[in-house]
């Protein structure tokens, strides 16, 4: 008889129905098709038609199905009923949670807006949140970017026009050389790793600059395992290198940037460090051709860098001439810097000499026609094929601004920046620091804010504060103590309103930021800030905190009213041009996230819930003008809200579906996205993709997008002269004046060139006492803390030992399975620790937001998450020791105010294994309770 095969089906359907949307399990806005069987969600795999991902999808984004069922999610509005703390709560209506909601809100809006501190963690709503809390009128509103990474953003925006990640990229088609500072594994990941696939492929060089080297570090060509914190001396001796071997590009310099621009030198004179300007107030250079200042966009003009200029008894020179006076000084020499650094002066030289080998004896010449805002005609475009990409490691220093200057300086400098091969903005950028708009801070009982919170100061009447020279936020953002601080300093939040300083508040408000765990600088220190009554009132001294997230994080125990969110699979969300899109250098990007399933809980939206809210309060905006809700919920806003008119959140099928940009708003707009995969991409033309800050068929381009309204070419800030603003307010110059206390910290830290200081809090401490550096870093199978109560996730990152570099490991004879106290200014650890061979010799670190406390995130009391994992947070103060001089100082950038995580400095002793993890913290009790010890169950028939 003839042998019978089974029949065998050998690629089953996945699923009964595919949905595309958009990935919420980081940052990078992947696109995911999530396949259902029987309404629930079976497997998700990467979109392979996304302009983002390619279809490429990490552990993080497959592991989304068990973020969707996850234990912890909360399941209804709930009212505290105990103490704060005591994890006690009762379930409520979503009406008397929404009343309860405007019952504490309306009377502050009517009487003190600024009394309602309104921020945001990771949310990607920032123009909703934003236009809301300018709605209600307060001036305490930010988002989590003050603890993240505001000085990449703000230093970029105010050098360039554009920062790295969201709003430029490396032209991975074209580098031959690319180098990484301070990037982690976290941020941008798959993009980041089809690029580095890219660059292998086609025998480019990559460098990781980097104390750790770990992910995208360890598959580079070449590790420089920097010290911590000295990134931008570093930087600054290649700079040195470079100018003294003659390796910039003059002509790009000349043309794009401020160099040839004439700075007042005279140190008698008011306007000393100022541009010369013309009476229209345009600044001036020299013209090569006539020798005569005349205005930067002359059609024409031929700017010089070699003469300076007299007028009027005073003498100015071109930024050029300042700039190299400066950085050929032998402070920044190789031979002077290299011990500081932890790098060798030989090789800092071999780096400079690489830089300028592949920047000019590699460069590469596009024949692409393009007209610049002066009138002339380029027939081709220069390529200089270095690109850079740097993130939090460089950032989150107290000198992080002006590192992260630094770095684009010495792009600038070798004219890599918007040409072939180098870096290159993604729309909305460019769009310089002048078109950002002004903060606004001023709170007027029943009204509205007269603009948007967040922006950049050109000068110190810019400044929020009053006339007295106080701050008018209670986080002291865009104040004299930190006047760039763009993103706000959300780390200050609770500290500054539990000190009254600069007054109190009366309700908290936050959506998905885990303030009473892994985002708080000293966990325990501001659980009791939470916690502690005030003895005149007898209430809490912050008396009500409202919370939204979608699952029992820690911080949920400390809230007094809870508004549960959904997952991100369950709800509407919006990746805007108003905020943070998903373009790339060639196209203008957006997309939607959209409830490809429904909640089985008592949840909603968050973003339908503030609009929910608005409407309830009256705010403008949104209520109609008879009092009805503007918008039902946030689909609807998403299709109908207007910017301004014809500008909407979403800029694809505008109109009757065919505008781009700009156009009316459309009803079958949603539809349309989901049909089209849920993104929407606009090219940017043949002859406009390059040199975008200056030329005019980009100009244009972006004008009939909606991303401005007019042409606004403009030059790269070398010198930035809003900074020299601040210094000459605290050397005594004009109206605005800062605090006697301020003075001297503004003149040292306002440097309108960049420079490189140590650390606040390493020069305010014996570092002998504390000799090593102490970092954290997130890693590539979790972003936000969500990951880590992940069934998945969980089973590559269970717990973090902190990982000791060969010398310390060696000199105090730890061995596999030991344990170490680990102390700082500001307290003391007790963890597990592990030998990593591939480290800076005086750093030690770990993942971070791995550890949680027990009870939290339905989470088993004895999982290894909350008994060997840990946070070095325990270690880190918001304030900087105390110096003697009667104030406490943030532990931030004086510039930006970002909060200088990695400035922490520990030592570290061999110690008796405890039990668990120290310190260690009585258990929540979560209104969720403790999850199954499996998560599994079976999806369809």
């Amino acid at each position: 008889m003839a042998h019978q095969q089974p029949t065998l089906d050998l690629s089953p359907p996945i699923g009964d129905a595919t949905h595309k949307t958009t990935c919420y399990m980081c940052a990078c806005r992947c696109g995911i098709d999530v396949h259902l069987k029987g309404g629930r969600v079976a497997y998700i795999e990467g979109n392979r038609d996304h302009p983002v991902n390619k279809g490429v999808l990490c552990a993080k984004g497959s592991a989304g199905i068990m973020q969707v069922n996850a234990p912890s999610r909360l399941r209804a509005p709930l009212r505290r009923v105990g103490p704060r703390g005591s994890g006690q709560f009762e379930e409520i209506s979503w009406d008397e949670a929404l009343q309860t909601a405007v019952d504490w809100m309306a009377p502050l809006r009517a009487t003190a807006p600024e009394k309602l501190a309104f921020f945001t963690g990771r949310d990607q709503s920032q123009s909703l949140t934003g236009w809301w809390a300018q709605m209600f009128g307060t001036p305490n509103y930010a988002a989590h970017g003050g603890f993240c990474s505001v000085n990449m953003a703000a230093a970029g925006i105010a050098t360039m026009g554009g920062a790295f990640w969201e709003f430029g990229q490396p032209d991975w088609e074209r580098a031959r050389l690319l180098l990484l500072f301070g990037v982690a594994e976290d941020h941008d990941s798959n993009p980041i790793k089809i690029g580095i696939g890219q660059l292998k492929d086609r025998g480019a060089r990559i460098i990781g600059i980097n104390p750790i080297r770990t992910g995208y570090n360890a598959v580079a060509d070449d590790w420089i395992g920097i010290t911590p914190g000295t990134d931008g001396l570093l930087i600054l001796s290649l700079v040195h290198c470079l100018l003294q071997a003659g390796k910039v590009d003059l002509d790009y310099l000349a043309r794009w940037t401020n160099a040839p621009l004439l700075v007042n030198e005279d140190p008698k004179s008011p306007d000393r460090g100022l541009f010369l300007r013309d009476a229209a107030g345009k600044p001036l250079v020299l013209d090569r051709r006539t020798g005569l200042p005349v205005a930067f966009d002359a059609p024409g003009v031929k700017p010089g860098l070699a003469h300076g200029y007299r007028r009027a008894g005073i003498t100015h020179r071109p930024v050029f001439q300042i700039l190299a006076d400066r950085y050929l000084s032998p402070d920044y020499a190789p031979e002077t810097v290299a011990d500081r650094c932890g790098v060798p002066a030989p090789r800092i030289r071999a780096l400079a000499a690489e830089l300028a080998h592949v920047a000019f004896d590699q460069a590469i010449e596009i024949a692409e026609p393009w007209t610049d805002f002066r009138g002339e005609r380029h027939e081709t475009v220069t390529g200089r094929p270095v690109a850079m990409h740097a993130m939090r490691g460089i950032s989150a220093h107290s000198n992080g601004f002006q590192t992260a200057r630094a770095l684009h300086l010495l792009q600038i400098l070798l004219g890599t920046v918007e040409t072939p091969g180098g870096f290159r903005f993604k729309p909305p950028c460019p769009k310089p620091m002048e078109a950002q708009p002004r903060p606004n801070a001023r709170a007027t009982p029943g009204q509205p804010l007269k603009g948007p919170h967040l922006g950049f100061p050109l000068g110190p009447e810019d400044l929020a504060v009053d006339a007295a020279g106080r701050p008018l936020r209670i986080d002291k953002a865009f104040s004299w103590e930190n006047p760039l601080s763009a993103h706000g300093l959300m780390h200050m939040v609770i500290a500054n309103a539990h000190a009254g300083d600069p007054y109190r508040i009366d309700t908290l408000f936050l959506y998905m930021a885990n303030m009473a765990w892994n985002s708080s600088m000293g966990t325990e220190r501001v659980t009791r800030m939470l916690t502690d009554i005030d003895p005149d009132t007898g209430e809490y001294v912050i008396p009500r905190i409202i919370y939204s997230d979608a699952y029992s994080s820690e911080m949920v125990a400390y809230a007094d009213l809870i508004l549960p969110d959904t997952t991100y699979l369950e709800r509407h969300d919006c990746i805007s041009l108003l905020d943070r899109p998903i373009s790339e250098a060639d196209a203008a990007g957006d997309a939607i996230r959209w409830p490809v399933v429904e909640p089985d809980r008592d949840v909603r939206g968050f973003q339908s819930v503030l609009i929910d809210l608005g409407a309830r309060l009256g705010l403008p905006g949104f209520v109609t003008d008879d009092g009805r809700p503007a918008y039902a919920d946030y689909a609807d806003y998403i299709q109908r809200h207007e910017r301004r008119p014809g500008i909407g959140p979403l800029m694809g099928f505008r109109g009757d579906g065919t505008d781009t940009g700009r156009g009316a708003p459309n009803g079958d707009q949603i539809a349309r996205y989901i049909d089209n995969g849920g993104v929407f991409t606009h090219h940017i033309p043949t002859g406009a993709r390059f040199m975008k800050p200056w030329n005019a068929a980009y100009q244009d381009w972006a004008i009939a997008l909606g991303l401005q309204d007019r042409r606004q070419p403009y030059l790269f800030n070398l010198w930035l002269e809003p900074l020299r603003r601040f210094q000459r307010a605290a050397e005594g110059q004009g109206d605005h004046q800062p605090p006697d206390h301020l003075r001297a910290r503004l003149v040292a830290a306002m440097d309108p060139l960049p420079h490189w200081s140590e650390p606040l809090e390493q020069a305010a401490i014996d570092q002998s006492d504390y000799p090593l550096h102490a970092l954290t870093q997130r890693p590539m199978a979790m972003y936000h803390s969500w990951g880590s109560q992940n069934a998945w996730l969980r089973q590559i990152h269970g717990e973090n030992p902190l990982y000791l570099p060969t010398a310390v490991w060696e000199a105090q004879g730890f061995a596999e399975g030991d344990w170490a106290r680990v102390t700082s200014p500001h307290g003391e650890i007790v963890v597990p620790v592990a030998h990593m061979a591939a480290l800076n010799p005086h750093t030690v670190w770990t993942w971070n937001a791995i550890g949680k406390r027990k009870g939290a995130w339905a989470l088993d009391p004895r999982a290894p998450e909350a008994t060997r994992g840990f946070l070095l947070n325990h270690l880190i103060h918001e304030l900087l020791p105390p110096r003697g001089d009667g104030h406490r100082w943030a532990n931030s950038d004086p510039v930006t105010g970002q909060a200088a995580w990695f400035d922490l400095r520990v030592r570290v002793e061999k110690a008796p294994a405890p039990q668990e993890s120290q310190p260690a913290f009585p258990p929540l009790a979560s209104p969720v309770g403790q999850g199954p010890a499996t998560l599994a169950w079976k999806i369809g028939p």
